[in-house]
């Protein structure tokens, strides 16, 4: 048994402490780890599809002020915490397995449902409206083949504008869900690529948006002007309708976990998967800033009122404030970017679904947990795809203004649910104090006023997003319409009741947590349980 323990790395014999044996193919580095999550933060894909969430709640000063306070609430509340825990736990299963260990199996149980329900929503939500802007671009360069993308992209027929972006909504999602079954090494190799692709693409757009516009908007605006087209009293601004605009860095800044979910494929993990989940969120938040000025500046005041007008705002001030060409070129950046982030959010979704399955957390977990000849999960690719595809299902049946209400469902619950996973194991790391054993990476005394303040802000958001986006949304309202309602809060309690009333009935007596699937007396290490690392480290190494 010793010649056993011998042959394994340092990475293996710590997965091997956690319970588990090497199954996935280890073959991510360092930088592909942290290449993931910042292509599923993807400021080309959150930043310009829910723009116009901040502009119209709240006007310049929910972009330009807002996104960076709420950037480092994030970073310091939610990404920190959540990095000290990718370094102690570098498993596959992240704030799942996380809950789990310092909480026991209940806490495992709703964290893992939340989380998993969050990133199959957003998988949803991203391949979706990557459709929406490719089906615009395909329009702009009036490329026709099986659909006439032009008439599409016009939206004077609703029915058939669903239709059209429904259809490239199933065509990504199959194309995706290739890529992560037939290569791993390709999925990691599109993420590095991803990573200088929005870099690079971003300078782009912001050089684009800084010299072709023929005037710029004055700082006093972009600083200093409000908005509320919610429709909502003004005398409401400050405490309900500029919140609403918080939506804009919450969604965009989410799915770092996936640093955690892919720790079983990266080397170095206990180092590498921490680093790759703040890394991912501070720089993400310093070059989304970067280009939301840039998009900011470039409003032409007097097309404010079209804009307003706009499904999708930031499309607006790209045609109204560029030329055909330079609109075509950034819109197409974006595009590219948000397939990107589809990809990598199938990946780290399909690693949350296997690990919780291996567990036997999911209906079918045995089919779910095999893996496909290249040692990738195969079928938890095909869950996630499936599922991704039936819950945006209703968006094929938009309403009279063309607005695929359960698809906002779907985009708001995968904020809510991922945001109350990521607490849930932030707290219960509080609540264990300094009996907590960290990895290589932790932020010492530091969690102590770190993990509070990610807790508070995140109960704040939830309630935030579960309020109604407009008076026509408001229950028992005179202007009362349930194609404006905001579906958020109903499929929360939906989805805690139904979590709740399965633990209770039946999953309370057989769910016991992680299994472990490997013994240090199989061979699984060497004994002890000792942590494999280097000394821990602090988050001073921004």
């Amino acid at each position: 048994m010793a010649n056993a323990a011998e042959t394994l790395t340092s990475d293996e014999q710590r997965l091997a402490e956690l319970g588990y044996k090497q199954e996935l193919h280890r073959g991510w580095s360092s930088f592909s780890n942290f290449a993931i999550s910042f292509s599923i933060i993807s400021v080309l894909a959150g930043c310009f599809t829910t723009y116009g969430q901040a502009f119209n709640n709240g006007g310049p000063i929910a972009i330009s002020i807002l996104w960076p306070l709420i950037s480092i609430l994030i970073l310091v509340g939610v990404a920190f915490p959540m990095s000290e825990l990718a370094s102690a736990f570098p498993t596959a299963g992240g704030i799942y397995y996380w809950a789990s260990k310092l909480g026991g199996a209940g806490w495992g149980w709703f964290t893992g449902w939340f989380n998993l329900i969050g990133l199959v929503a957003v998988v949803a939500s991203v391949d979706f409206v990557c459709a929406t802007f490719l089906m615009n671009i395909l329009g702009l360069y009036n490329l026709h083949f099986i659909f006439n993308f032009a008439k599409a992209a016009a939206g004077t027929n609703v029915h058939y504008t669903a239709h059209v972006n429904f259809a490239l909504f199933a065509v990504i999602l199959l194309i995706h869900g290739l890529l992560n079954v037939f290569s791993s090494h390709l999925v990691s190799l599109f993420n590095t690529i991803s990573v200088w692709w929005h870099v690079i693409g971003v300078a782009v757009i912001v050089v684009i948006l800084v010299l072709v516009p023929s005037h710029h908007a004055s700082l006093s605006y972009v600083f200093g002007h409000r908005i509320n087209n919610s429709g909502f009293s003004n005398g409401m601004y400050w405490y309900y309708i500029l919140p609403v605009g918080f939506l804009l860095t919450m969604y965009t800044i989410t799915g770092y976990d996936a640093s955690a979910h892919v720790s079983e494929e990266t080397h170095g993990a206990a180092d590498s998967a921490p680093k790759g989940v703040w890394r991912s969120v501070f720089y993400s938040a310093v070059i989304g800033w970067i280009v939301l000025l840039a998009i900011t500046f470039a409003i032409q005041k007097s097309k404010e009122p079209t804009i307003l007008k706009s499904a999708f705002p930031a499309l607006t001030i790209f045609e109204t404030a560029l030329t055909t060409s330079a609109a075509k070129a950034v819109i197409l950046i974006s595009t590219v970017g948000q397939l990107f982030c589809g990809m990598a959010c199938v990946t780290s979704a399909s690693r949350m679904t296997f690990a919780f399955s291996r567990d036997g957390a999911v209906p079918g977990h045995n089919l779910w947990r095999r893996l496909g000849k290249n040692r990738t999960p195969t079928y938890a690719v095909l869950f996630v795809c499936m599922f991704a595809l039936i819950i945006t299902l209703p968006a094929y049946f938009p309403n009279s203004l063309g607005t695929p209400v359960a698809f906002l469902a779907v985009t708001s619950i995968s904020v809510i649910g991922l945001y109350i996973a990521y607490t849930i194991p932030i707290y219960l790391r509080w609540r264990k104090g300094d009996d907590f054993q960290p990895g290589p990476w932790t932020n010492g005394r530091k969690y102590r006023w770190m993990n509070p303040i990610g807790i508070v802000w995140v109960a704040i958001c939830v309630i935030i997003f579960c309020l109604p986006f407009t008076p026509a949304g408001v229950y028992f309202g005179k202007t009362f319409s349930w194609s404006s309602v905001n579906y958020a809060p109903l499929v929360t309690i939906a989805v805690i009741a139904a979590v709740t009333i399965w633990f209770a009935t039946s999953a309370k007596r057989t769910f016991k947590g992680p299994i472990r699937t490997i013994d240090f007396a199989d061979g699984g290490g060497g004994g002890g349980g000792e942590v494999i690392g280097t000394a821990p480290a602090s988050p001073s190494d921004l």
